[in-house]
């Protein structure tokens, strides 16, 4: 083990199992540690449909570069410069086909590999004998009815399941957050398999005061089960009580349609700067997160830590990023949900209280402490491989 990669950090940092009761695995130091990381990934930050999840590679690959790893994300699609080594496998659906292929060729070897699983997944255990890990931001399993015809959304149901359950069968699975932990307990992955490493979020920076006139956000890709076609409808209640903008940060296929549905008083910006976004996030009233599904929610954090509360549905993600009642209000329907934005609306000193709680959660949950997690779920998962006693490693 090269002595410039650092033993690892034991304490509040190191990820703990789903289940409270099962103890964390001990880690001793110095832990044998995967040298060569390699993620195999969908998209690289880079791509004009990056995301959350996207970012969370990318934070997680610079970390683990920061502490001496050579990590190469091998993805789909356009890849951009990184201070870790990016490579494309091809297309953003064609590469699932050649990732083996690309793998062997281009990237060879590695300690581990780390195997991003966001729907369709890439069967690497099938092709791949050293340690893997699996990570999931969430099971598809209700997204594939809306994407696709129901065969083929039953056959992708079957095909991710099998995948997660079946074919990393042994393997640990690195889940962001407690309700993605229970959908893959729920599918049949042992829950002693399982490790939670949340997302973070950067540290804001001098924040700026809220707008004098009401501003609500809704900030992400614009695909279906963000339901910003929901918000859009809501806005037509909401407005003649609140006044205001609602604001839409992001771009993606829905864009045009939804431009189309839209009333006055709502502005499209598509993707913005960081500036921007750290302007918006500050100065916004609300942050609107009407989604279908989430792993965690990451905007919901990042509205938080500018002390901006959210107010989402009471959804399998957001229950894990959204602390009801105190750092943003969730709703069970429609109405409730347009209920609650017009109450926080009206309610400067709740807003602000609320406000006060999310920005006081957010700041346990940086990119730094997601690194060390994920660094201790490497080293479990190469040291049960036997990683430590291979030669030359």
């Amino acid at each position: 083990m090269p002595q410039h990669v650092p033993p690892l950090a034991s304490g509040p940092g190191n990820p703990t199992l789903v289940r409270p009761a099962a103890p964390v695995p001990a880690v001793s130091s110095p832990s044998p540690l995967p040298r060569r990381v390699v993620f195999l990934a969908r998209r690289d930050l880079g791509n004009p449909a990056a995301g959350g999840s996207e970012l969370l590679i990318d934070r997680i690959a610079e970390g683990l570069t920061s502490y001496g790893h050579q990590v190469t994300l091998l993805c789909g699609g356009p890849a951009a410069y990184r201070d870790y080594r990016v490579v494309s496998a091809g297309g953003d659906a064609g590469h699932f086909l050649r990732a083996k292929r690309a793998f062997a060729r281009q990237v060879g070897d590695c300690d581990l590999l780390v195997e991003v699983c966001n729907g369709m997944p890439y069967l690497a255990p099938l092709w791949h004998r050293g340690p893997t890990l699996c990570l999931v931001n969430h099971v598809h399993t209700d997204l594939w009815g809306m994407r696709y015809p129901r065969p083929a959304a039953r056959l992708g149901r079957r095909l991710e399941h099998w995948a997660l359950a079946g074919t990393h069968r042994g393997n640990l699975m690195v889940a962001v957050s407690g309700s993605t932990a229970s959908a893959l307990h729920a599918i049949g992955v042992p829950r002693d398999r399982i490790r939670v490493v949340h997302n973070g979020v950067e540290e804001p920076g001098p924040l700026r005061p809220k707008s004098p006139e009401p501003l609500f956000l809704a900030m992400g890709r614009l695909v279906e089960y963000k339901r910003i076609d929901l918000l859009l409808r809501l806005w037509e209640r909401v407005r003649p009580v609140t006044g205001g903008r609602l604001v839409v940060v992001g771009d993606g296929p829905e864009r045009q349609r939804l431009e189309a549905l839209a009333g006055p008083g709502v502005v499209f910006t598509g993707r913005v700067s960081e500036a921007e976004k750290h302007r918006l996030l500050c100065e916004a009233w609300l942050l609107l997160h009407p989604s279908l599904v989430e792993g965690w929610g990451l905007v919901v954090t990042e509205a938080a830590a500018r002390a901006t509360p959210a107010v989402g549905f009471d959804i399998p993600g957001l229950r894990d990023s959204v602390e009801a009642g105190v750092t943003g209000l969730l709703a069970r329907g429609e109405s409730s949900f347009a209920a609650a934005w017009c109450t926080l609306a009206l309610s400067a000193e709740r807003r602000a209280a609320l406000g006060r709680a999310a920005a006081l959660r957010a700041s346990r949950y940086r990119w730094s402490a997601t690194v060390r997690q994920f660094r201790a779920v490497a080293a479990e998962a190469y040291t049960a491989h036997g990683g430590a006693a291979q030669p030359g490693r």
